[in-house]
């Protein structure tokens, strides 16, 4: 694995941690109530897609069970409409989704022996 990808996948599990130390265990509904939460998090949320266009060719095409594109995708949807965002969608991500990223990410990491 080249260095710059295992600092970029070290940077995203940092991110995914953040969203899940700002999130807690807090209900859905408390967090669409909470702007400054529902901010946070949806940055949280770009900055992981921005650090996933990142990463080499060589490492998505190594590791073809990461959903690469859906969460850059969700980042673009994230930062271009965010008006339209539903935050329904950026709290289930979080919730539903970045455990399994996070195991993914974690084991690409352990696997190359730079975990």
């Amino acid at each position: 694995m080249q260095r710059r990808d295992k600092i970029i996948l070290q940077k995203i599990l940092s991110e995914i941690n953040i969203a899940f130390e700002m999130l807690g265990d807090t209900e859905q509904e408390a967090f669409l109530s909470d702007e400054k939460l529902k901010r946070a998090v949806g940055m949280t949320v770009i900055n992981i897609g921005e650090l996933v266009k990142n990463i080499s060719d060589e490492l998505r095409n190594e590791h073809r069970e990461v959903p690469w594109k859906a969460v850059a995708g969700m980042r673009d949807i994230a930062a271009h409409k965010y008006q339209t965002l539903r935050m329904e969608d950026v709290y289930n991500t979080v919730m539903m989704d970045f455990p399994e990223l996070k195991e993914m990410l974690m084991s690409i990491l352990n696997e190359s022996g730079n975990g």
